[in-house]
């Protein structure tokens, strides 16, 4: 048996020694069409990365319309201070901006759900020796809240194109003193991802 095995072995052996049959063997590559452009096209590739570190001045594209909620100097005031907070700050006279800016406030409604669970109980109730489990169906309200929109929208001061926009919202409910710190604290939200990274 053993000596079945060995044979088999060098039988093995000796058909690896044999020829390989297949030969490495290519075509060359075919020439260009006559059509095609020979310099780069670089509107196969995507665009470069924006370098948001230009970008240091700005102005109003469009002055942020007033509203019942908050007038529109307000509005200004506490978009210049957020602005100015990431570095971003007025453009001088006479000369263009790096960016322009347009935000807008609107009123909108949002549907609020609060679900409340109140547990359920396993065991002797309080009311006598009775033993069992006891449960609840969770208790669901919905309300509506008015909620304040901001929205701001950046755009590039030579051609114009969209650089950044982001929105956030708050509630629109208190006096005048709390609106304008939510409207502050909205913004400064709007504003936590500039620049993109």
């Amino acid at each position: 048996m053993k000596q079945l095995w060995i044979l088999l072995l060098l039988a093995t052996l000796a058909a690896c020694q044999s020829q390989n049959p297949y030969v490495a063997d290519s075509k060359p590559l075919p020439p260009a069409p006559a059509h095609s452009p020979q310099q780069l096209d670089r509107s196969a590739y995507p665009a470069a990365p924006r370098d948001y570190g230009r970008y240091r001045t700005w102005s109003w594209q469009q002055l942020p319309a007033g509203s019942a909620w908050a007038s529109s100097e307000q509005v200004q005031e506490a978009l210049s201070n957020a602005l100015d907070q990431r570095g971003l700050r007025p453009h001088r006279a006479g000369k263009t901006s790096d960016l322009k800016v347009s935000a807008e406030l609107r009123l909108e409604q949002r549907l609020r759900q609060v679900t409340e669970r109140y547990g359920s109980h396993y065991g002797h109730s309080r009311y006598g020796d009775e033993y069992g489990m006891w449960g609840s169906a969770p208790l669901v309200r919905s309300y509506t809240e008015e909620v304040m929109v901001v929205r701001i929208e950046l755009f590039d001061g030579q051609d114009g194109q969209p650089v950044w926009s982001a929105s956030a919202e708050t509630l629109s409910s208190g006096s005048q003193s709390e609106r304008a710190a939510a409207l502050r604290n909205a913004l400064q939200q709007a504003l936590a991802a500039y620049p993109p990274h």
